[in-house]
């Protein structure tokens, strides 16, 4: 048994079977793949994988059992790898981050800025992508943090844990009809909406706070980007609703904002990690950079906790 014939069980798995794609990810051939899992099969036995032909169609009975122990076994080992390096190297190393748009442009930089002044061996990646997107890179060990809005607490792999919350803004140009009177659902329904893609910074609210209401906004743009949204808005192309930290008076001249918080419900933003993942001692110490109140041991008690345990309180 080998940590080659590992990786190769668990990348079929995590990639549908695809024993291309599977190549593709650990940079071998595709009958290098096939083999490594024959031979750990015929170590232990049993078949791990339904075959339709040559193909990989699903996991057996006994694949679903050895599954769980192949990932554990990785991880100890990316656990160990790192425990040594913590002790060889100390504060010399990389930290990857994946965050939303939102996240990366208004939320992080303080933290980034700070860490970055106080870590200077420590080279930070920065990766952008939706929250679906972020869990993924996570679990592939592409994301040492993920830092996002949604979809991270329903990953049973990660561990997520809240840092703030927050609440939407309307974004309207100078001398609109929305900055007279009440905000309110109806109204807002009477103008073109632009707003953020399906599943990015809330948009999910959006969409639950219209439809309890018996009402279908009309979205004309939608983005992943704050800044394009607010581009468009001052073009006149329709009303934005955006993220309230996105919105600056100073920098957003010509636009002005409508505090929505009564309209859509608060969203809070977690930080998610791999359970039982072991991270270099300064990522834990970035975590707490970006939220005070995760502390590393927080941190490190919750990735240790099994799946459903009550995240620490916000």
């Amino acid at each position: 048994m080998n940590f080659q014939q590992l990786r190769s069980v668990r990348e079929a798995a995590r990639r549908g079977f695809n024993l291309t794609e599977v190549a593709e990810a650990l940079h071998t051939s595709q009958p290098g793949i096939s083999r490594q899992i024959r031979e750990l099969e015929d170590e232990l036995g049993v078949e791990i994988f339904v075959r339709s032909g040559k193909r990989l169609t699903g996991l057996t009975p006994a694949g679903e059992r050895v599954l769980p122990w192949v990932e554990r076994l990785l991880l100890d080992a990316e656990n160990l790898h790192r425990a040594g390096e913590d002790f060889r190297h100390g504060e010399v190393g990389m930290l990857s981050i994946a965050a939303t748009h939102s996240q990366a442009r208004y939320a992080l930089p303080s933290a980034v800025h700070e860490f970055c002044n106080g870590h200077p061996n420590v080279q930070l990646q920065m990766h952008q992508g939706s929250a679906a997107q972020i869990a993924r890179m996570l679990l592939e060990g592409v994301a040492d943090i993920g830092i996002a809005t949604h979809t991270l607490e329903d990953q049973p792999e990660l561990v997520a844990l809240p840092c703030y919350r927050w609440t939407h803004v309307v974004i309207v140009p100078q001398g609109h009809a929305l900055l007279e009177g009440p905000l309110t659902l109806d109204r807002l329904a009477e103008f073109p909406v632009i707003t953020y893609d399906a599943g990015v910074t809330g948009r999910g609210s959006i969409d639950d706070a219209f439809a309890r209401a018996g009402l279908k906004p009309q979205v004309v743009l939608s983005a992943m980007d704050a800044d394009v949204i607010k581009t468009y808005v001052a073009l006149g192309l329709g009303v934005g609703i955006i993220a309230a930290i996105a919105f600056d008076e100073e920098r957003d001249t010509g636009l002005r904002s409508v505090d929505a918080r009564h309209l859509f419900q608060v969203n809070t933003t977690t930080v998610a990690l791999r359970r039982g993942a072991l991270l270099r001692s300064y990522a834990y110490e970035f975590i707490q950079t970006f939220a005070p109140h995760l502390a590393p041991d927080v941190v490190r008690q919750a990735q240790a906790a099994p799946v459903g345990t009550p995240s620490a309180p916000l």
